[in-house]
């Protein structure tokens, strides 16, 4: 009788043990992610494993098998060696270099008319704020779409045949078929213009940051931006000079019915960045602009007090600190401006979308593999683009003591 009532007496303790377990919020936080996670799990392995049933059951194989086959059409531009005896694997890689082209481009131009019509929208000249105000209301509330059909067929569609194209010289020539420029052949011994590149390069940032470690202690400002770009134009020239002049120069040539040679810009890439970069722009600038408004007036009167001119006290204490305020908000853009690059097949630009996504998946109808590959380089650019805006974010980023 005392050893059961012992017994019972010390699985008491455990009982109890268990049951606080159960109440501790820790615990019941993992416990129900872990389920939750499980639950996801097997609900996306339902819905493949249904799929797959129903397209073996049609008879339609599934793999990445197809990935090897000889895709037997074009594209209209690559910035890879392509043609119709290539593999639908190599149209996969077009396709995506394509869309980080459109997108980096896009990118690089919206942020700086961006910047550019956000600090305008603020200047104390009315009529070049009254254009920068109608610029913002009037392209961030036309549907992209539509921005894109207006630059692809209101704009470049009318521009005259190749025989009237509009000329710059021997250097460039602008149809409707697309921009024609003059480029660069480099030829043997070129390497060293880009070792001396290389070089300048890294000369003008640690210069940079020499600069901003004297202006610290001594307040002396250093001409970095004339330093630098005399170093990165000069010391490039010098290696250019020293190893014979090793580029040529490929200018376009009118043969039959079409431009050959040089660099070619087709009009659905122009069409495409124009619109993306100017649509994105009009977010940005607004985003730049309460960026400014937050840094405190304070701020200003104090840096014009020391005597530095209005150009001097937006560079160096206003955008600065707005940068703060600016770089969470410009990530969301950069990430719609990547996403809506997909609206390129409306007009025919060989982006991920139409070349993969269409074409091949027309052909082929592997469709979950080829969905599947799209929705992923989507989300790897988004997160790659995330990651390195999350970089500069945490640079720039006020730092307590």
């Amino acid at each position: 009788m005392t050893a059961h009532h012992t017994s019972n007496s010390a699985n008491k303790p455990e009982q109890g043990k268990n049951q606080n377990l159960l109440y501790n919020p820790t615990f019941r936080s993992i416990l129900f992610q872990v389920l939750a996670v499980l639950a996801l799990v097997f609900f996306f392995y339902t819905i493949v494993n249904n799929a797959l049933t129903n397209l073996e059951s049609r008879g339609i194989a599934t793999g990445f098998g197809f990935l090897t086959e000889t895709a037997g059409f074009g594209i209209g531009q690559s910035l890879i060696e392509y043609d119709s005896t290539h593999s639908y694997g190599r149209t996969f890689f077009v396709g995506l270099l394509n869309t980080a082209l459109v997108s980096v481009l896009g990118i690089a131009f919206a942020t700086i008319l961006g910047f550019l019509m956000g600090v305008a929208r603020l200047s104390k000249n009315w009529l070049l704020s009254r254009f920068a105000a109608v610029y913002i209301e009037t392209f961030r509330n036309i549907p992209l779409l539509l921005q894109i059909f207006f630059w692809y067929f209101a704009v470049l569609q009318t521009l005259p045949s190749p025989r009237q194209s509009i000329s710059v010289g021997e250097w460039l020539f602008l149809n409707v078929r697309g921009l024609y420029m003059a480029s660069p052949v480099f030829e043997q011994g070129s390497m060293w213009i880009g070792i001396a590149l290389l070089v300048a390069i890294i000369f003008c940032l640690g210069f940079a940051k020499w600069a901003r470690n004297k202006q610290d202690l001594t307040g002396q400002q250093t001409p970095v931006f004339t330093i630098s770009l005399a170093v990165i134009i000069g010391l490039p020239f010098l290696a250019y000079l020293a190893s014979g002049m090793p580029v040529s120069i490929d200018y376009p040539e009118l043969k039959g019915f079409n431009f050959r040679g040089g660099v070619t810009i087709i009009p659905e890439l122009a069409a495409l960045t124009l619109a993306l970069s100017i649509y994105t722009a009009s977010f940005i600038a607004e985003i730049v602009r309460s960026g400014i408004n937050a840094v405190s007036h304070g701020q200003t009167e104090a840096s014009m007090a020391l005597g530095l001119s209005r150009g001097r006290t937006l560079s160096l204490v206003v955008i600065p600190q707005a940068l703060r305020v600016i770089i969470p908000p410009l990530t969301s853009q950069y990430l719609n401006l990547t996403k809506n690059s997909s609206l390129a097949m409306a007009i025919g630009y060989p982006d991920l979308v139409s070349v993969f996504a269409g074409t091949t998946l027309n052909q082929t109808g592997q469709a979950i593999e080829i969905i599947a590959m799209t929705m992923a380089v989507y989300l790897t650019l988004s997160l790659l683009t995330s990651m390195l805006m999350n970089i500069y974010n945490a640079k720039v980023a006020l730092v307590e003591r």
